[in-house]
């Protein structure tokens, strides 16, 4: 098995890292604080094409393989994680259903905005009763004559609330689960596009949160919104399958996201230790130090393999869902030791502001929450080890 990254994802690591130090680490302290959505940056991003990496160029993407996309999240969550959620959500949840599931027209439509980073996607899933039971939605979308016609059914009329969608108030492009058929369970829920601006659609408050205070989880109310019929994403009673499919690939990139987290505790956690004495010498010189420096770095590159197979296995073409459970499982609880090393090897300073770790922390807590919680990666998991037993 061949563990090195090729020369161009060896480009794009380094050309994202660099935008990274030079763009995002100067602010992201600042947009966690002042709440502040950076929308310089995230156009900056857009111009380099780190909006639409996975998206073929002929829809306006970058053609890059999923790796590539995973290293592009990484880097950037190693600065920001804020910056790094934002990155994700619109790629994995919000661009790559329509890639996956959309007509040819739909694609021509809406993925060269998309890709080409002149405007955000979301993905509205979750409700206030439907979170880890992502069959419970109650949003509705009814089949209904447009204004001014005769004709039976061209227009969706959706109803309902959406909650905890990542850029929902500042998306373009939102797909919405609605139950369109009642009596047919999970098979009755399907996937619409719905745009910013359609009458009956409205965003809601965006949340206060713990951290990723820097990007935007919003509220989304739905009352007789009418969409076209043609923005149904697939057929009628697809949408399980498909947001079961789209979570898979979405779970990379939070995995991703939590690896570049960790990895961003561990080095300030490094450059802590040696700089910081006490007794006489740095810190970095006690057993007790390097044993949590030993366990993060370890555990981190175990993460990052994990990570990196279930995006190459995705690439292949081949079904991924254990390993990408089992990657952003692993890589969003291993984050969670990483960063609690990292405040502990700071000290008291680690619980201040002052320092990244503290920040940090924060922002990786919702990678065990966020795409199914850890709790729901485990029975992912155990289900298809059981059913291939």
């Amino acid at each position: 098995m061949d563990f090195q990254l090729t020369e161009e994802q060896q480009m794009m690591r380094k050309m994202v890292r660099d935008f990274a130090e030079k763009e995002i680490r100067p602010i992201a302290r600042e947009i966690d604080a002042k709440e502040a959505f950076p929308w310089d940056v995230i156009h900056k991003m857009a111009a380099l094409g780190l909006l639409g990496l996975p998206i073929p160029e002929e829809y306006g993407g970058s053609g890059a393989d999923t790796l590539s996309y995973a290293i592009a999240v990484e880097e950037v969550s190693r600065v920001s994680g804020s910056i790094g959620i934002t990155l994700a959500a619109h790629t994995s949840l919000g661009t790559y259903p329509i890639y996956r599931f959309g007509s040819e027209e739909q694609k021509k439509k809406y993925l060269p905005h998309l890709a080409s980073g002149q405007g955000l996607a979301a993905f509205g899933l979750t409700e206030p009763e439907a979170g880890s039971d992502a069959a419970a939605v109650k949003t509705t979308a009814v089949l209904a004559e447009g204004p001014g016609t005769s004709r039976d059914g061209d227009h969706w009329v959706i109803n309902g609330t959406k909650t905890f969608i990542t850029s929902g108030s500042i998306a373009d492009v939102v797909i919405i689960a609605a139950v369109t058929d009642k009596a047919a369970g999970a098979r009755g829920i399907s996937n619409i596009i719905v745009e910013k601006g359609t009458p009956g659609f409205r965003p809601g408050r965006d949340e206060d949160k713990m951290g990723l205070r820097g990007s935007v989880t919003s509220q989304l109310f739905f009352e007789d919104c009418r969409v076209p019929k043609d923005n149904l994403l697939g057929k009628p009673g697809e949408g399980f399958k498909q947001f079961l499919i789209t979570l898979d690939g979405g779970r990379i990139s939070i995995g991703a996201m939590a690896l570049g987290l960790a990895q961003g505790a561990l080095e300030a956690a490094v450059k802590y230790s040696q700089e910081r004495v006490q007794f006489g010498q740095p810190i970095a010189n006690f057993q007790a130090i390097q044993w949590m420096i030993a366990d993060m770095a370890t555990e981190i590159d175990a993460a990052r393999l994990l990570v990196y197979r279930a995006a190459q296995l995705k690439d292949k073409g081949g079904r991924f869902t254990k390993e990408a459970a089992m990657a952003k499982l692993f890589a969003s609880e291993a984050a969670e030791r990483a960063c609690f090393k990292a405040i502990q090897i700071h000290g008291g300073y680690g619980y201040t502001r002052e320092y990244d770790v503290e920040r940090i922390y924060r922002d990786n807590r919702l990678t065990t929450i966020g795409e199914g919680t850890s709790e729901i990666q485990r029975l992912v998991i155990a289900r298809q080890v059981l059913e291939g037993a």
